[in-house]
């Protein structure tokens, strides 16, 4: 296979990013669907593994999945004015169906009575389905997640991070009183914290976002913020509180203990595919893609060294033995036995694919026992080369979970060193518009702010910087009064600015 050049992250960020997506083989754009992306079979097993970690989170919490349609009608959208306003120069919008042959040309044939919109997010249609479903105190809380693909026309699109069609998770639930309702949007909160910091090895800071950044039509939404290589924040996963928006909407009414009938108070949370951006972003390097084991869809790439048959066959025997140990040991494995292929170039292969440990295995390492290893990532020896391990092969299954657990710490200290070094607090204009001078120059800056969206729209206007979150309690640097970075106006506490993808 053609061995695809990665540019270095020190030259153009944005084209390494898109250098590690192609070499890696995770997606690439559907030309012939503007704004799209086809994600290719290694892409999609790592968002398989996301997806099925997840879904054992939410389910774990009382979740249940579901199926809502892809289109919902547009007088739907139009019941919640602030939810309209927010996402209307994003829909797609279906208006006609059929079509006919007219001089060999295909045309439009009949127009709906009502034109559709194609999921852009589902409260609406969901409000419509719980008003049907929910009467009585005795049905809440109703807990619901659904799998699905999203359309929002994107004029400016990257891949992962923003397409105009994308994968992703969508909670929404009901409950009898807002106190429940809050205690979900956060439980969820912490869901995804624990899902970004456990499985992708990605920390994160928790918050609540300022009313200009806020779901259309919520309350308030809460959020986890994560650093990219870059400096740059990238928002991993939003957790939203509608109050009684929705159900006052769509008439979603429930008769309460004391015989009363109220309206519902319902959440929704979600994440999407772009958190395979943010993996890419957090972990990778400019040799290729970095996976943290958990996610990783091949955790051993196991590449055979020989020159005779002979040595073919006894190599082979111990490479396929070898495979099956780790198998039954709970581990994805690859054999690559290709013979076109020279064994530098399946290094290179795998190496750009992310796999976390490649073992080689030649007749010498036969005769004595061992197989050698080397991480995606390997400590360098006194010549400045990645380390290879000789392991034993009794006991190897053992060694290699050790090797991965220890990856998987190694991702994420390492992401979390570059947040802490790329951490600062600012105390005046000069010095903040100084951190973000420049097209590229990014940091996470604790400042205060005065509160109002005027003082948020001229920092976003001179400095691209914007309000990442207002953090939770145990966050970020502890709650002090002070005075507006901007303005010189009172502050209550620091904020999170940064600028972001």
């Amino acid at each position: 296979m053609a061995q695809e050049s990665i540019t270095p992250r020190s030259k153009d960020y944005a084209q390494w990013y898109q250098d590690v997506i192609a070499a890696g083989e995770l997606a690439e754009p559907a030309l012939v669907v503007k704004g799209c992306m086809v994600i290719r079979p290694h892409g999609y097993a790592v968002w398989e593994k996301m997806q099925a970690d997840l879904d054992r989170r939410f389910k774990a919490t009382g979740h249940q999945n579901a199926y809502f349609p892809l289109l919902i009608p547009l007088s739907f959208l139009a019941k919640e004015a602030q939810h309209v306003e927010g996402f209307a120069m994003e829909v797609g919008v279906v208006t006609h169906t059929g079509l006919r042959a007219v001089d060999g040309k295909l045309v439009v044939k009949n127009e709906l009575e009502e034109p559709y919109v194609i999921r852009p997010t589902s409260e609406t249609i969901i409000g419509h389905f719980f008003a049907k479903w929910i009467d009585s105190w005795r049905d809440l809380p109703v807990l619901i997640n659904q799998w699905a693909n999203i359309m929002r026309w994107e004029l400016r699109t990257r891949m992962f991070l923003r397409t105009s069609e994308f994968l992703w998770q969508e909670g929404h639930t009901a409950h009898a009183t807002h106190g429940e309702a809050r205690e979900e949007v956060l439980r969820m909160l912490d869901v995804y914290r624990d899902f970004a910091q456990d499985m992708m090895a990605m920390p994160v800071i928790r918050g609540v976002k300022t009313a200009s950044e806020r779901f259309a039509g919520a309350l308030e939404t809460f959020c986890i913020e994560a650093m990219m290589q870059d400096g740059r924040a990238l928002q991993a996963g939003t957790s939203h509180d509608l109050g009684q928006n929705f159900g006052k909407a769509f008439n979603v009414t429930f008769q309460n203990q004391a015989g009363v009938r109220e309206h519902v108070w319902q959440t929704s949370w979600g994440m999407s595919t772009r958190l395979i951006g943010a993996l890419i972003m957090t972990h990778s390097d400019d040799g290729g893609l970095v996976l943290p084991p958990k996610l990783a869809p091949i955790h051993v790439a196991i590449v055979p060294i020989y020159k005779s048959d002979e040595e073919k066959a006894r190599v082979l025997a111990v490479a396929d033995r070898v495979a099956a140990e780790l198998r039954d040991d709970g581990l994805v494995v690859k054999v690559d036995d290709r013979e076109e292929l020279k064994p530098g170039a399946k290094y290179y292969e795998w190496e750009k694919k992310g796999v976390p440990v490649r073992l080689e295995i030649g007749p010498r390492d036969v005769d004595q026992g061992v197989v050698m290893a080397k991480l995606r990532i390997a400590p360098l020896d006194a010549n400045g080369k990645p380390q290879k391990l000789a392991l034993k092969l009794e006991g190897l299954g053992a060694e290699i979970g050790r090797l991965l657990d220890g990856f998987q710490k190694f991702l994420y200290q390492r992401a979390l060193e570059l947040r802490r070094a790329n951490t600062v607090q600012v105390e005046n204009w000069q010095d903040f518009q100084a951190v973000f001078a420049g097209e590229n120059n990014s940091k996470f800056v604790w400042a205060h702010w005065d509160g109002t969206s005027e003082t948020e729209a001229e920092i976003k206007a001179a400095t691209k910087a914007t309000i990442r979150c207002i953090p939770l309690d145990g966050e970020g640097p502890a709650p002090e009064a002070g005075v507006c970075v901007k303005t010189g106006k009172p502050s209550a506490r620091r904020v999170l600015f940064s600028k972001n993808y």
